[in-house]
């Protein structure tokens, strides 16, 4: 893991110069340290500035991943991760910000975090998706903030949340329901799009982006305009990767012993190939990627000197599952795609050892994911790439349509760009009644209210109503069940009843304090918003999950710049049939890219709902002894028989909802992880760790008779 940590303090003043990064930055005549020698530092930390407003860049970082620039005494900034902004335009948005324009810092290719510190005030940008979040605590007067929960969390000692975990469970997708909440109590996350401003020691979030009104329609954009600055924005992505300095892991250095290898062996066993590679999986977003860097001039390929074809070909990994079939349509087109001249591809398989929950073992992550459980099945694929590896995760969130946009286009009177999708739907069903009940749907989420939205959940979950939405449903039935503000998370039905009448609470108390302005969106933009941020959360776990050592995971689709991109496409554009498979052909059509395989971009009719069922019938005995006696359970979010029956059912084959189960069992690993570390994440005499009190739940007050 990586990550930022820092404070404002209520000090009025710096401290002498310290041994930070500038050496003598700060006033010879300055104040003490506030704290004296009680102030904690991080573990192995690395001082970006020092005062009493000090930041840390915490991990392996590399070289080029940090960057520090001073426009005076009083005005810095750091921008630490992948950035392609030139020092020039930092110092320039460095001033902007200094006048209170935030959005500039954003605006840059890659994906990174930015902190600007002007006098005493410092702002921290979180990102559009939420791949890379911020979050703050109360800390000695002031505000501790860092790109990571679980620091903070050992930082003031704070418990668990159990209302926030019983809401991850519940509602993931609902912002009402998790609201800014972290697993730990007093962490909060600011939401996507908004920025973290401290003022000694006082917080404030405010938002970067602009927000559509209500009012009007949406403004109409030109399709081939909004795909072109898509085309654009894919492509600085893959450029300004590209253009980062190689890495060489493992140069030097000895992993340790492993018996039955020597250090050349051990060095090629557990580190990833020099240089930069792609996933290809034959599908439209990892193939895109692939296919963009290794068509870009240079050289996209392994390190001079290092490898086969060096400095000229591209590493491309597919990943074989040998245990469930279905896929072979998608193997055959990620082969065709291969036959490039400037890609290597290299197949990996995988057979049961690699199938979801065989292995479930790993390191602590910073929150709970639904990933957890197939970590080694995307590990076994990450160590055979390179140091540089791009996924194609957060294509399908970012250009796709949620079916919420239907009612989007009710509101915008755009009725006629309805026909398509309805179409589609009627001949997958087979029934010429879906054009109806879906019309009847969107019109109804059209005229449907926020709070309104907000009430109907909570009182689905108070009352246990998981007909729709929480089982495995075909694609009528999925479409009509997402026709609506907010649905039950897939594990909801096995909740305890008072732990969702927790998170009906919540609900109800987020509806009250909304009901006056409501979210500020149309419904389908308000579901498809926050769909992207609970993917780009799992995606974080994933990568620290699923972390080889050395290796750096590029998700272009979820760079700010892409995102903005994907948001500016006509909502008549993307409604239609395969239009993320024809938006991305038309990517690469543009960038230069031809002679796709038939098929190209057609949905798989084999889904990661097999892989879950083998794993569970395969992983049967150890998902019963994982939860006969579960923390879940102890700590009142389940009942361990509910479960161990829900497990049975579902490797039996019978009709439930795996991604509900994995969320189960990933949230009793992590808290199996998080509850058995030892250590914390800060030096000094009064370190703390996280959940200090354990599973001890908090006492509920009994509810009225409104659920309150």
């Amino acid at each position: 893991m990586r990550w930022l940590v820092g404070w404002s303090s209520t000090a009025a003043g710096h401290r002498p110069p310290g041994p930070d990064l500038f050496g003598a930055y700060g006033e010879p005549d300055g104040y003490p340290d506030e704290f004296g020698e009680d102030t904690p530092e991080p573990v192995g930390a690395q001082l970006l500035w020092g005062g009493v407003d000090p930041l840390w860049a915490v991990g392996d970082w590399r070289p080029d991943e940090t960057r520090v620039l001073i426009a005076d005494a009083r005005t810095r900034i750091a921008v630490v991760g992948l950035c392609g902004a030139t020092d020039d335009q930092l110092l320039a948005g460095l001033f902007a910000a200094r006048g209170g324009a935030l959005r500039h810092l954003t605006a840059w290719p890659g994906s990174y975090t930015v902190v600007v510190q002007v006098d005493r005030r410092t702002t921290i940008c979180g990102d559009l998706a939420g791949a890379r979040p911020v979050f703050h605590t109360p800390w000695r007067g002031g505000t501790a903030y860092a790109t990571a929960a679980l620091p903070l969390a050992d930082l003031v000692g704070a418990n668990l949340d159990f209302g926030h975990l019983a809401a991850l469970l519940a509602a993931p997708e609902v912002p009402a329901a998790v609201q800014d909440s972290t697993p730990y109590e007093g962490v909060r996350r600011i939401p996507p799009g908004h920025a973290l401003i401290l003022r000694a020691g006082a917080r404030e979030v405010a938002g970067y982006e602009p927000v559509a009104s209500l009012a009007v329609a949406a403004p109409s954009a030109d399709p081939h305009s909004a795909v072109d600055a898509l085309r654009e924005a894919l492509v600085e992505a893959v450029r300004t990767r590209l253009a980062a300095p190689r890495h060489m892991p493992g140069a030097g250095t000895d992993p340790g012993p492993v018996p039955g290898m020597g250090p050349a062996d051990r060095r090629a066993d557990r580190m990833p190939v020099p240089g930069i590679g792609a996933d290809l999986s034959g599908g439209p977003g990892s193939g895109t990627l692939a296919l963009l860097a290794a068509g870009l001039p240079g050289r996209p390929g392994t390190v001079l000197g290092h490898g086969a074809g060096a400095g000229e070909r591209l590493l491309a990994v597919t990943f074989n599952d040998l245990a469930v079939r279905g896929r072979e349509a998608e193997l055959e087109r990620a082969g065709t795609l291969a036959a490039n001249p400037r890609l290597r591809h290299v197949v990996v398989a995988g057979g049961a050892e690699a199938l979801p929950y065989a292995d479930l073992d790993g390191p602590l992550t910073d929150e709970p994911g639904r990933s957890l459980v197939s970590a080694a099945r995307h590990r076994a694929r990450f160590a055979a790439g390179s140091a540089d590896h791009f996924t194609g995760h957060g294509a399908r969130e970012v250009l796709d349509a949620h079916p919420a946009r239907l009612a989007d286009l009710l509101m915008d009177r755009k009725r006629r760009h309805l026909v398509r999708p309805t179409m589609a739907l009627a001949r997958a069903d087979g029934s010429v009644l879906v054009p109806a009940r879906v019309y009847g749907a969107a019109r109804k989420l059209a005229r449907t209210s926020y709070p309104a939205g907000m009430n109907d959940l909570a009182e689905r979950l108070r009352h246990r109503r998981f007909d729709d939405g929480s089982a495995v449903a075909g694609a009528v039935e999925a479409s009509l069940a997402a026709l609506v503000w907010a649905t039950p998370g897939p594990a909801a039905r096995w909740l305890t009843g008072e732990a969702l009448a927790d998170v009906s609470g919540r609900l109800q108390a987020a509806t009250l304090r909304a009901a006056a302005m409501g979210p500020g969106q149309r419904p389908g933009d308000f579901r498809a918003r926050a769909a992207l941020a609970r993917y780009a959360a799992d995606v974080r776990v994933l990568e620290q999950a699923a972390e080889v050592r050395a290796q750096r995971l590029h998700a272009p689709f979820l760079d700010n710049q892409v995102v903005r991109a994907g948001r500016a496409l006509p909502e008549t554009l993307r409604v239609r049939p395969g239009a993320r498979a024809a938006i991305l052909r038309s990517v690469l059509e543009g960038a230069g890219v031809g002679d796709l395989p038939p098929g190209w971009g057609a949905p798989s009719h084999a889904t990661a709902e097999a892989a879950d069922r083998a794993g569970l019938r395969a992983a049967g005995d150890v998902l019963g002894d994982l939860f006969t006696s579960p923390f879940l359970a102890e700590a009142g979010l389940v009942e361990a028989r509910v479960v161990r029956e829900a497990l049975r059912a579902g490797a039996e084959g019978e009709p439930l909802a795996s991604a509900g189960l994995a969320d189960i069992v990933s949230l009793e690993l992590w808290l199996r992880r998080l509850l058995s570390r030892r250590g914390t994440c800060w030096t000094g005499t009064a370190r703390r760790r996280a959940a200090p009190a354990g599973l001890t739940p908090p006492r509920r007050k009994a509810l009225d008779a409104t659920g309150r």
